[in-house]
């Protein structure tokens, strides 16, 4: 027999929805576990154990939103460093962007437990997802995440077909190998990265190491989901048929 697990990791490891909000869940009595209501923190469960959340619970997961901001250069993802302002300081009515297609609208409870999925560093550009929702957080950000990050860089220096070889798989960054990557010329001067994983000024890193410098960088998708025509320091709401 299998041994017990936590039922908040197993929720999250089911995807539906974080840790935290799983404690959440079950403090206030809104899950369920084989049929019976579960609402002491700390329970453990079988690993095959049916999950079902109440539809309070399923309402409020439908009202969180998830923002998208084409980020400008001088501001900061997360937490606001000094002289910088951070990226969630944007969304405002007067900036979101409208494109012809319905969208909702912007209500200041949107702002409320509003996290950036994701790093953009300060002197980068493009996509960056905020987000209420836990499940899209760890889809994103999470330990096991597969999806994909892609990225214009332009790029100063010389790069011989060894170092594109090293850009796609053979670097390491602080004692760890990197996953395999996607790197290949968009034109004379600017590369395109497809990255699984986001270290710390990761792409400026590997650059580096192989001689470039970089110059500019750009995201322009995560997942399914592109930048697009979104215009810099303009945001959009995450639209019911996207998914990442």
């Amino acid at each position: 027999m299998a041994e017990p697990v936590r039922l908040s990791k197993l929720m999250s490891e089911r995807g539906l929805c974080s840790r935290r909000e799983a404690d959440g869940y079950i403090e206030r009595g809104l899950v369920f576990v084989d049929g019976k209501r579960v609402s002491e923190l700390g329970t453990k469960v079988d690993p095959d154990c049916a999950i079902r959340l109440d539809n309070v619970a399923h309402v409020q997961q439908q009202q969180r939103v998830t923002i998208l901001l084409h980020k400008p250069v001088g501001y900061v993802s997360g937490q606001p460093e000094p002289g910088y302002q951070p990226a969630v300081t944007l969304i405002r009515p007067d900036t979101q962007w409208q494109d012809g297609r319905a969208s909702r609208a912007f209500h200041p409870a949107h702002l409320k437990g509003l996290a950036p999925a994701g790093r953009l560093d300060i002197d980068s550009t493009g996509l960056l997802v905020l987000t209420q929702d836990g499940r899209i957080a760890k889809q994103l950000i999470g330990e096991d995440s597969g999806i994909e990050k892609e990225y214009l860089v332009r790029v100063s220096g010389h790069l011989d077909d060894l170092g594109l070889a090293r850009l796609n798989h053979g670097l390491s960054l602080d004692g760890r190998q990197l996953r395999p990557a996607k790197v290949s010329w968009q034109n004379a001067d600017q590369l395109r990265f497809i990255l699984k994983e986001g270290r710390k000024r990761q792409i400026r890193r590997m650059c580096e190491l192989v001689g470039l410098k970089v110059v500019g960088l750009k995201r322009v998708r995560i997942g399914r989901v592109r930048l697009g025509e979104l215009p810099p320091g303009r945001w959009r709401y995450l639209r019911d048929e996207e998914s990442f």
